[in-house]
């Protein structure tokens, strides 16, 4: 059997993703994608050749890991050969944690420079647009973190059934105004709660920011808009 490299087709999530995400206020996504594109200044594409670095290696531990379990599966027959097989994808295995480990510290090195010099204080009451506020408040009525099964993809539901983005909800997360609880997995669901800052931005936000009066149905008495002329 002739050794394959596994090809390097799209982001292969890692252990570090969220702690990128966190440190650079955007997701995965858009640092690839201005990577590619050149427009990041040299301490972000530092960590962008790391990342990728991390994910094709992300994607050599995986690519060895399904083999592995294919030989020992009943796809081929049991012979000497086949332990021969095993042996060296076992070896080959082992080397590609160990290349996974020495780039998850890369990444992790290049990520400190940036935390060390990230203020981590919260977006001030009169940076938050309507829209921001608005989130806050269905996320103060209970909301939770989910990743989808077939994308991977992260998005926050809340108990009123407002869908918020994975962008939007890192920002409001690297703003200091949202907290997840990680001790649930994200299949399950990660309760997603407001930071002392978060809730003092939305108690004292100004009257109306967040959403409008809502519409009178029609035929209701008396008219709603009639009271704020």
């Amino acid at each position: 059997m002739p050794r394959s490299t596994p090809p390097s087709v799209r982001k292969a999530l890692t252990s570090l993703d969220h702690r990128v995400e966190l440190a650079l206020g955007f997701t995965v996504d858009r640092l690839w994608r201005d990577h590619d594109r050149g427009l990041l200044d040299e301490q972000t594409e530092r960590i962008a050749a790391a990342h990728r670095s991390l994910s094709d290696s992300e994607q050599s531990v995986t690519f060895y890991r399904v083999l592995l379990h294919r030989l020992s599966s009943d796809e081929y027959p049991m012979d000497p050969a086949l332990f021969g097989r095993i042996d060296r994808t076992v070896e080959q295995l082992k080397e590609a944690v160990l290349v996974r480990g020495a780039r998850e510290t890369d990444l992790s090195d290049a990520l400190e420079l940036v935390e060390a010099n990230t203020a981590r204080s919260p977006v001030g009451h009169a940076d938050l647009k309507a829209r921001d506020l608005a989130m806050l408040l269905a996320i103060s009525q209970g909301a939770k973190l989910h990743e989808h099964l077939l994308t991977q993809r992260l998005s926050v539901m809340t108990a009123s059934g407002t869908r918020i983005a994975q962008h939007d909800f890192s920002q409001l997360e690297t703003s200091g105004l949202v907290q997840r609880d990680t001790t649930h997995p994200l299949h399950a669901g990660q309760p997603v709660t407001l930071t002392d800052a978060g809730r003092a931005a939305l108690t004292t936000r100004p009257s109306g920011r967040v959403a409008s009066r809502p519409a009178p149905r029609p035929g209701a008495w008396p008219d709603a808009a009639a009271h704020t002329r």
